[in-house]
């Protein structure tokens, strides 16, 4: 998901790719992650672990919620963010609603992503997945979009079914200091259709803040 955007971010910047547990090549363990918080708090730990506190973080869809969980709650942690099209904010739609628009989504995407992407969700399972689905039902997101005080970049596919542009919209509203950004026709998985497209918005962005 991350990998064609990491080569576009890294002729410029030195880029850390992180898999938070149960996901990717990270090993996690029966009923954990449990809820978005663990994601957050490993994240966090790991931040501190790898001398990285006070760095720009960017984030994919659950993984924008999770930042933005992460520079609320961890305030110290991060100097910048990128959500690009971040899920269960302030929009909490079932598992059903959520696994219906992935579906409408999937033609969208390139077929490049399809195998990949498969044996991603493989190796996070279908129970891990739906935990953490359930979860953005009842995760309090919302009231913390309040104290993020970090400036933030929103990107925007406009050929997203998931997360759509009122959505984005709405969390801007919340956020004291967020952007928007919109890419023409991209779909829900904007790092990897659109790569240079998000690297070039992110790195402008962070060049405004001289980060």
């Amino acid at each position: 998901m991350y990998a064609r955007l990491g080569r576009e971010l890294a002729r410029e910047r030195r880029v850390f790719v992180y898999d938070p547990p149960g996901h990717g090549f990270s090993e996690g363990r029966p009923a954990y992650p449990a809820c978005i918080s663990h994601l957050t708090d490993h994240l966090a730990a790991w931040l501190e672990r790898a001398g990285l506190v006070g760095v720009p973080v960017l984030g994919h869809s659950l993984g924008g919620e999770v930042i933005i969980d992460l520079a609320a709650r961890y305030p110290s942690h991060v100097s910048a963010l990128i959500a690009c099209a971040p899920t269960g904010i302030p929009e909490n739609p079932s598992v059903r609603m959520q696994l219906l628009r992935l579906l409408r989504d999937l033609p969208r995407e390139r077929l490049a992503l399809l195998w990949p992407g498969l044996r991603a969700y493989w190796r996070c399972g279908g129970v891990c997945m739906v935990r953490l689905a359930r979860d953005q039902e009842a995760h309090m997101t919302g009231p913390l979009l309040g104290q993020v005080r970090v400036p933030t970049l929103l990107l925007d596919g406009l050929a997203d079914p998931v997360i759509r542009s009122w959505t984005v919209r709405r969390i801007q509203e919340v956020l004291p200091d967020a952007v928007v950004r919109q890419i023409p026709d991209a779909p829900h998985a904007l790092t990897d259709t659109h790569p240079r497209a998000v690297a070039a918005y992110t790195l402008n962005f962070l060049k405004d803040l001289d980060l």
